[in-house]
């Protein structure tokens, strides 16, 4: 079993920017990826930005040259900086892990219970 324990979010003004981070707790041997995807009302739940625990990164297209990912293996933890916000950014954010629990084949996805994020004047 492991957890995802989200913070970060938060109202923000069109051009500002958040921080949002995301911790793993529980039974795990590795971490394979952490990721934040996103949900606006009425939209498909969509990958914003990922990272293995090789340090390979992913940015969906419209957050590009705006948001930065990174991780801490020895923390479990990862972060998104998000800076020159837009309205269009708004949604629910979720963390996403794709984790081995022990030595083998097997491996588990889970996802934190999400943080929202406003980008309005």
């Amino acid at each position: 079993q492991v957890q995802l324990v989200e913070s970060g979010g938060g109202l923000v003004q069109p051009g500002g920017s958040l921080r949002l981070s995301c911790t793993a707790s529980g039974t795990i041997f590795s971490i394979l990826v952490m990721g934040w995807y996103r949900q606006a009302p009425g939209k498909k739940r969509e990958l914003v930005a990922n990272i293995t625990s090789g340090g390979m990164i992913y940015y969906e297209d419209s957050v590009e040259g705006r948001f930065t990912i990174s991780g801490d293996n020895a923390e479990k933890t990862v972060h998104q900086q998000m800076n020159s916000l837009k309205p269009e950014d708004t949604a629910v954010y979720y963390c996403n892990t794709e984790i081995q629990p022990r030595p083998g084949p097997l491996i588990e996805r889970y996802w934190g219970k999400g943080t929202l994020v406003t980008v309005s004047s």
